[in-house]
């Protein structure tokens, strides 16, 4: 089951002071990585990678906005270049030379600016897991009345972000001059927070306000067909439970059967229920108007670039640095057959349960196919991250790859 993105700006997840991005104490140093050829990623060849290179550009526009000295993520206790704003400066520089649309001269870029090293192994027992993620399109209405009921909030503003006396960054309210747990999801689906003139809009099922909040954005097709598209502005600091483990303790799904699927065919099947075990999960996201935009862009990630279906991905930026080119291989389930999959991502984004070296999820964009593809995404493979260079590269890297 997948979870919610940190669709943030990147300055609001850098925490510009600085920009510096808050990482927990790791416990010690992650698994070593090495270099590998180009010439030993499967695939390599045969990306498009004139496509990837426009979303490369992107990134460098927003990256290099920032200090030089920001952190960027991929502190793993490893050396590689990559962490630091800075780090990025030729690699970008050099990508806005490169003619556009021509796939000889974009893999030509990435093979002189980059090394590719390989992911050191996490702690998952089966090694790597991917799944994907996507933007619903669900029904509202801007007002309430008849079936559209539900309200999707937008960010609160007595939701609050405070570093503790221990230097932890701690979510919630101020009360009495200390911050104390803000409103849990049962709370707010009781009406804690109604009247504050903080509903964006209104949906006509509480579990399609469920599975976007999952799913961090969406959007949401208005009775007159224009579409409001909504991305992540906040949590309200409860932790994460996923309702999948609840079903699976309280026998109501097999382990083997836990899908968005499964999970929304019980709440379906069950609406006298569904409401209180929604409610299992205390944390709660809310919301914030993007208005109507491009229809061909996906919603901002926590770079704050749009997302771009089958070339973005949400990582954890200990170990990939934020913006990092990373060279994935796995299988995609296409109309019902699982099929190779080997191309170049960019980690443009941050998930509650993308936790370790060993996971990451792919964004598959919107639409029942997107829907389809990334609720049945569940595979094994690996990842290698493209580290840039601070000059140009030869035939072979100081490590010896190419």
């Amino acid at each position: 089951m997948k979870v919610f993105r940190y669709a943030a700006s990147l300055c609001a997840v850098l925490a510009v002071s600085g920009c510096n991005l808050d990482f927990p104490d790791l416990g010690g140093h992650a698994p070593s990585s090495g270099p590998v050829s180009f010439n030993s990623l499967p695939g390599w060849k045969d990306d498009p990678l004139e496509q990837a290179l426009p979303v490369f550009v992107e990134d460098c526009h927003k990256v290099q906005s920032l200090p030089a000295d920001s952190k960027l993520g991929g502190d793993d206790g490893t050396s590689r270049p990559g962490r630091q704003v800075g780090d990025w400066a030729a690699a970008c520089n050099a990508a806005r030379t490169v003619p556009m649309g021509d796939r000889a001269a974009a893999r030509a870029f990435f093979e002189t600016w980059f090394v590719p090293y390989r992911v050191p192994p996490g702690k998952r027992a089966d090694g790597m897991l991917f799944t994907g993620y996507y933007e619903p399109e669900i029904r509202g209405s801007l007002h309430r009345g008849g079936i559209y009921q539900t309200p999707v909030y937008r960010r609160p503003p007595d939701l609050v972000r405070q570093r503790d006396a221990q230097g932890n960054t701690v979510t919630g309210r101020l009360q009495g001059g200390q911050v104390v747990p803000y409103w849990t999801r049962a709370q707010i689906d009781q009406g804690v927070l109604a009247h504050k003139k903080l509903e964006l809009l209104w949906l006509a099922d509480p579990v399609d306000l469920f599975f976007l909040q999952i799913q961090g954005a969406g959007r949401v097709r208005l009775p007159d067909e224009r579409v409001i598209r909504l991305g992540f502005d906040g949590l309200n600091g409860q932790p994460y439970v996923p309702l999948g483990r609840v079903m699976v303790s309280r026998g109501l799904l097999q382990a083997d059967d836990v899908s968005m699927a499964s999970i929304r065919g019980w709440l379906e099947a069950n609406p006298s229920d569904a409401m209180a075990m929604m409610e299992q999960n205390p944390n709660y996201v809310f919301f914030r108007d993007l208005g109507q935009g491009d229809a061909q862009a996906g919603a901002p990630g926590a770079l704050g670039v749009p997302l771009t279906p089958g070339r973005s991905m949400a990582v954890d930026r200990h170990y990939i640095a934020l913006g990092s080119p990373v060279w994935v291989q796995t299988q995609v389930p296409v109309d019902g057959h699982e099929t190779n999959w080997n191309r170049l991502v960019f980690a443009q984004d941050l998930g509650t349960d993308i936790k370790g070296s060993d996971r990451a999820d792919l964004y598959m964009g919107w639409g029942p196919e997107a829907a389809q593809t990334a609720g049945n995404l569940r595979a094994g493979g690996q990842m290698i991250v493209l580290v840039p260079r601070s000059a140009p590269g030869g035939q072979k890297t100081r490590s010896g790859a190419e």
